[in-house]
């Protein structure tokens, strides 16, 4: 097993209106000594924006704002922006979000050169509704694609929505790799109830046929599915792919149900360097756990949901939303991990 030392709570809210009720899911972005923390911030009444704070070091905050950094301006985004991720490539700084708009909850961009100014590029995962969803993965039987990814539009057509126009394919949980592999960008997402990913040229390739056509081939993009004990309901991703001499480490969060309600952990799986929906290895149980109060109590109780890294040395610092109420720090032993990885079938 891996040693796992929590560290605790690093931020949580505050009395300032747009924070009030939740700090979590922060992405993460690492400059030396330097660690930029973009958190959601949570209102009473589950509005969500942008916050910002920074540290020195692996847990000392060093400034907070009192205001969001990232605003909820567009009506696709009307009632959240939520679970930023962060990676920076080339010159370019890259958060993706779930825009919430009250009904939807999909996949979107912003970009920024100072992680000051951000501008906006909208949404960027499948608009399409549950009947087209449908349509396009129904070519596929049980024995090639997991049941559970009809379960939504199953739901939808018992109450009569598979065909709204305005109730569209939950995709969340959008996280690109840190660097460009074979020229293209690459992003990982979340159709329920596995992680698939995606490879373009540039950003505008993501238009409605584009995607229509992946979907249509939505087997060859799975890159984990729910597997073992601690997944068996669904698998989300969580921090940016973690680039080592032993592939891409990608933490990710496997939720288990349970009599008393669901469970959120924190997982861990090995991806090939430059064919990364390989997957190389996985383990079999949770890095960690809910297992402190802050993480068994809060908004949503027993929640570990992982979102961003820092590195120093050979110590991998983990920072992951704690029950939807407050954000906190884990610190595993990177060489460990791997070499741990390395062993599983």
């Amino acid at each position: 097993m891996i040693t796992v030392e929590k560290l605790g709570v690093i931020l949580s809210p505050t009395h300032l209106e747009f924070e009030n009720n939740g700090v979590i899911n922060p992405g993460v972005y690492q400059d030396g000594n330097t660690i930029h923390i973009l958190y959601r911030a949570v209102q009473e009444g589950n509005v969500s924006t942008i916050g910002y704070a920074k540290m020195e070091g692996p847990t000392k905050i060093v400034e907070r704002l009192e205001k969001p950094l990232i605003l909820r301006d567009f009506d696709y985004e009307k009632k959240g922006v939520e679970d930023p991720r962060v990676v920076k490539i080339e010159d370019t700084f890259y958060v993706t979000y779930t825009a919430y708009d009250g009904v939807n909850t999909m996949g979107a961009l912003a970009t920024s050169k100072d992680l000051i100014h951000f501008e906006k590029h909208g949404i960027i995962t499948p608009s399409v509704n549950y009947q087209e969803y449908e349509n396009y993965i129904n070519r596929f039987n049980d024995s090639t694609l997991n049941p559970k990814y009809h379960q939504y539009y199953n739901l939808f057509t018992e109450i009569g929505l598979a065909g709204d126009e305005t109730r569209l394919l939950r995709d969340k949980d959008v996280v690109l790799f840190p660097r460009k592999i074979k020229g293209q960008f690459v992003l990982l997402h979340r159709i329920w109830p596995g992680i698939q990913i995606v490879k373009f040229d540039k950003w505008e390739d993501l238009t409605l046929p584009f995607w229509e056509n992946y979907l249509l081939n939505l087997t060859d993009h799975i890159i984990l599915d729910p597997k073992d004990p601690y997944e068996t309901n669904y698998v989300g991703g969580g921090i940016p792919p973690i680039e080592t001499p032993c592939g891409w480490l990608l933490i990710y969060h496997g939720v288990n149900e349970t009599p008393t309600g669901k469970i959120y952990h924190a997982k861990a799986a090995l991806f090939h360097l430059e064919n990364p929906e390989m997957e190389l290895s996985r383990l079999p149980y949770p890095l960690f756990s809910p297992t402190k109060k802050w993480e068994k109590e809060g908004i949503v109780n027993n929640v570990v949901f992982p979102t961003g890294h820092a590195l120093f040395d050979n110590d991998l610092y983990i920072y992951y939303g704690a029950a939807d109420r407050h954000i906190a720090v884990a610190k595993i032993n990177l060489s460990e991990l791997l070499s741990e990885l390395k062993k599983q079938p």
